[in-house]
């Protein structure tokens, strides 16, 4: 056994990074009626800067990625916190829509880039075995997010204003980059070739087809959370019977009960991973059929919201955990890229779907859209499960 200790105050100081960028970018989630009624557009028009932000997230990451890979991971991380802060105070004193629009593909930038770093921090700072144990640790940040972040911020600009909550997370931001810097380890992230060794295209390593099939159903799952979830607000206050005033509350509830999914991918992912990550999909889609049909109730809509946000809080750190096993090392950062990509491709994708769908059609359709989406992603996640395995038998076949 090792007797390195377990890094648990540089995984809590990525778990803050994460919180904080996550938060940044769902921020107008919480806060889209505000910002439509003060920019004059249209909520679908508001909806668009989620698009917007992972749209410039899905150009970006890679070819950033690439372009710095040889440069320290600790210092990459804390120049992208200083530009995800300088775009949220942008974003507060934005007097237009097109400002604001820059803001978030400044945000956008910085994001893709330490989503490439930080997705793949985690497996340079344990061995393999502890590896489940410490993506939970740090995903608490993306959990925390919306049990906190969001609602908080959600919150704040109900009662004082959509661009005091950007201010107050740009602030909130450049606290967490002086506790990056103090209590964060730097890592070796270069993988060296043996003597003799021949380069060989990254492409061509035997683990990118797996990779790459995961990215596919890591996108059909975001895209569809994404386009109900983006337009949650006015779903609750239109379609079903609360408040402004409510959406808060309801959110905070959906943020709170993804600490249970968290511990849910702490304990199963290790231990079962093909299977958990089959139970709580199944757990998501019966949660927003239940929200879907129950919503003139709103104890129904509570409970569906609550164990939606349990069940699905599991699944983001179910994903990276697999990808972190899927990938060779020699690809791990380029694995983390491409994450972080089809993950900004879903979210783009599903608001600006979802936006699409609310012109269109209503908002009453979306939770039903979801819940074919996330049918899906389970078959493709099965499909390509069932091929590993058969890959694998043949292989140990004597």
């Amino acid at each position: 056994m090792s007797s390195t200790p377990f890094p648990y105050i540089g995984l809590l100081s990525l778990a803050g990074a994460i919180f904080v960028s996550v938060t940044s970018e769902f921020l107008p989630t919480g806060l889209l009626l505000a910002m439509a009624d003060d920019l004059g557009v249209s909520r679908s028009t508001a909806g668009y800067l989620v698009t917007i932000f992972a749209g410039t997230v899905v150009v970006a990451t890679t070819p950033l990625a690439a372009v710095t890979q040889r440069v320290s991971r600790k210092s990459l991380l804390v120049v992208v916190l200083l530009v995800i802060a300088v775009a949220n105070i942008l974003a507060a004193i934005a007097p237009t829509y097109a400002v604001l629009v820059a803001a978030r593909v400044l945000g956008g930038l910085a994001h893709g880039l330490f989503w490439a770093v930080v997705a793949a921090y985690a497996a340079h700072l344990v061995p393999a075995h502890q590896l489940g144990k410490a993506v939970s640790i740090t995903a608490g940040g993306g959990t925390a997010a919306f049990v906190l972040g969001v609602p908080v911020g959600t919150a704040i600009g109900t009662a004082l204003g959509w661009r005091t909550a950007f201010t107050i997370i740009g602030i909130v931001v450049l606290v967490l980059v002086v506790v990056i810097v103090k209590f964060l380890p730097p890592v070796e992230h270069r993988v060296e070739r043996a003597a003799g060794e021949e380069r060989v295209p990254l492409r061509r390593d035997p683990s990118m087809k797996a990779v790459l099939l995961l990215c596919a159903v890591i996108l059909i799952v975001l895209t569809g959370q994404n386009l109900f979830y983006t337009y949650i607000a006015p779903w609750l206050t239109d379609v079903s019977t609360f408040p402004v005033e409510g959406v808060a509350l309801v959110l905070f509830l959906y943020g709170g009960a993804g600490i249970i999914g968290l511990l849910i991918a702490g304990y199963a992912t290790d231990r079962f991973p093909r299977n958990a990550f089959v139970a709580v999909v199944l757990v998501v889609m019966l949660a927003v059929l239940t929200l879907a049909v129950g919503s003139s109730s709103s104890v129904v809509v509570l409970i569906a919201v609550t164990v939606w946000g349990a069940a699905f809080g599991a699944i983001p750190a179910m994903l990276q955990t697999r990808m972190l096993r899927t990938a060779s090392v020699r690809i791990r950062d380029l694995s983390a890229a491409l994450q972080t990509t089809a993950f900004n491709i879903g979210i783009a994708g599903g608001a600006l779907f979802g936006g699409l769908l609310l012109d269109s059609v209503g908002l009453a359709i979306l939770p039903f859209v979801l819940i074919i989406m996330l049918g899906a992603g389970l078959a493709l996640s099965l499909i390509t499960d069932t091929a590993a395995g058969r890959r694998e038998r043949r292989r140990l076949r004597p």
